[in-house]
């Protein structure tokens, strides 16, 4: 009985090696292989919240980890003026539309809609859920999809002295509070950010473009808790 566990034992450990080593960037997002974008436009976010400040502060975070990547990033505030010139500056009005008007327009392979399910303060953390979509301009197809459920943990751990403990319990919750209420929501929405694109396979202006095909890949949809 014990060699049959064992073995089964050592067969499951071989077939979720092998499950995790078949999920690479170019198994889990083929068509950023195939239709390789460059150009991208970044939408306004859509907010499905109450909070209504989480549509700015999303937005002025999302440019830089794409550049990082090796993409060139229309200037959302040109995109941002251009749509609202149109009186279409809500993404829900083309997210199943053709995209090619974006193509003409700005000269865009792809398009993101950023979504944004949760933001809300809780406790003296931060609790945001973003799903992002990538779409083709030149197929309509969906090139990149993934989904970030991130708790900000701003606690703090000062002091280890058992006599102080009071003391340290309230410096604590007061560094907490002052710096939730200065950089919370953009510490967020920049580690949201950074988990959500780090599987997504670099542009042609990044080193790794186009040699990232077999490199593990994380699930499309994360779960993490950050401090």
């Amino acid at each position: 009985m014990r060699k049959h566990l064992i073995l089964f034992g050592v067969i499951a450990v071989v077939l979720l090696s092998s499950c995790a080593s078949t999920r690479t960037r170019e198994s889990l997002y083929p068509k950023m292989y195939s239709e390789h974008p460059t150009t991208i436009v970044v939408m306004p976010p859509i907010n499905n919240t109450t909070n209504v400040e989480a549509k700015d502060l999303l937005y002025t975070s999302i440019s830089y980890p794409l550049i990082e990547a090796g993409y060139y990033v229309v200037s959302p505030h040109l995109v941002l003026e251009m749509l609202k010139a149109e009186s279409a500056y809500d993404a829900e009005l083309f997210i199943d539309r053709d995209l090619q008007v974006f193509a003409q327009v700005f000269g865009a392979d792809a398009v993101i809609f950023p979504v944004i399910n949760t933001w809300q303060k809780e406790g003296i953390g931060i609790h945001t859920n973003l799903h992002y979509i990538v779409r083709s301009t030149v197929t309509n197809e969906t090139l990149f999809e993934r989904q970030c459920d991130l708790f900000l943990d701003f606690s703090r751990n000062i002091a280890n002295d058992k006599d102080n403990k009071l003391l340290s319990g309230l410096i604590n919750l007061a560094a907490a509070a002052i710096e939730t209420a200065v950089t919370d929501h953009i510490v967020a929405a920049r580690k949201c950010n950074e988990f959500i694109f780090s599987d997504l396979p670099r542009g042609k202006y990044s080193p790794d473009f186009n040699q990232d095909r077999e490199r593990g890949a994380a699930e499309k949809d994360i779960r993490a808790v950050v401090r």
